[in-house]
C-alpha cells in the first residue's frame, strides 16, 4: 500500500518517523534503520528520497521551522495592534511547542550541532525580522522613530528569551502553553513598551 502513495505523502511519512526518532534518540544516537522501521519502509528508500542522515535531519529541521512560522503567520494579522500581534504570535509559538514536542526537540537539538548552525540561523533571522517589524510599527504608532539597530537588538533579545522559555515549557509536563505565553508577554511587552516610549536605563555614571 505504501508504494502506491504519492511521493509527497511518502516523504511526509518518512519525515514523521524521522522527527520521532530524532526526538527520542537524539541526532547522534538515531539510526537510519530505526527511522526506516518506524516508517515501515526499507532503508534504501529513505536514502533515495531524503539522502544521508545529515540531509534527513535538515529536512526535519526545515519542516518543523516552517510549521512553526506558518502557525504564527496564521494568527498575526497586519491590521491588528502591535501588542495584539505579539500576543497572538507568542500564543501560536508556545502552542506549537506544546502540541509538537517532537518538532521542538528537533529545533532544540540543532542549536547544539555546529553543522546545522546556518539553517538554524536563517530561521531565527526570519523570526527576528518579524518581531523587529512589529516593534517598529508600535514605535511609529506612538510617534517615535527607533533606530533599526535598536529594534534588531530588542527583537533578538525577545526571540532568545522566548526560545529559553519554550525549552522550559518542553521540560515541564503539564505546563500550560497559554500561561507561558502570558508570562512571556508580560516580560516582553512591558519592557519593550517602555523602551519604545524612550524610557531607558543607564548606569549611574552615565545618567
Amino acid at each position: 500500500m505504501f508504494k502506491r502513495l504519492p511521493r509527497a505523502v511518502r516523504e511526509q511519512q518518512m519525515l514523521d518517523a524521522a522527527v520521532k526518532v530524532f526526538s527520542r534518540r537524539g541526532f547522534h544516537a538515531a539510526s537510519m534503520d530505526e527511522i526506516a522501521d518506524d516508517a515501515s519502509i526499507s532503508k534504501p528508500m529513505v536514502y533515495a528520497y531524503l539522502g544521508s542522515k545529515d540531509e534527513l535531519f535538515v529536512a526535519c529541521l526545515h519542516r518543523s521551522g516552517t510549521q512553526l512560522m506558518e502557525a504564527i503567520a496564521a494568527v498575526v494579522g497586519p491590521a491588528l495592534p502591535s501588542d495584539e500581534q505579539l500576543w497572538r504570535g507568542l500564543r501560536a509559538f508556545f502552542g506549537y511547542v506544546g502540541a509538537h514536542p517532537d518538532g521542538w526537540a528537533v529545533l532544540r537539538q540543532a542549536r547544539g550541532e555546529r553543522r546545522f548552525a546556518d539553517e538554524l540561523a536563517q530561521m531565527r533571522t526570519r523570526i527576528v525580522e518579524v518581531v523587529a517589524g512589529m516593534l517598529g510599527r508600535a514605535a511609529r504608532a506612538e510617534g517615535r522613530e527607533v533606530r533599526e539597530t535598536d529594534l534588531e537588538v530588542m527583537a533578538y533579545a525577545l526571540v532568545g528569551a522566548a526560545e529559553s522559555l519554550a525549552d522550559w515549557l518542553a521540560d515541564h509536563d503539564g505546563a500550560d502553553p497559554d500561561k507561558t505565553a502570558t508570562r512571556m508577554m508580560n516580560i516582553a511587552w512591558l519592557g519593550a513598551g517602555q523602551l519604545l516610549q524612550g524610557d531607558v536605563w543607564l548606569p549611574a555614571t552615565e545618567s
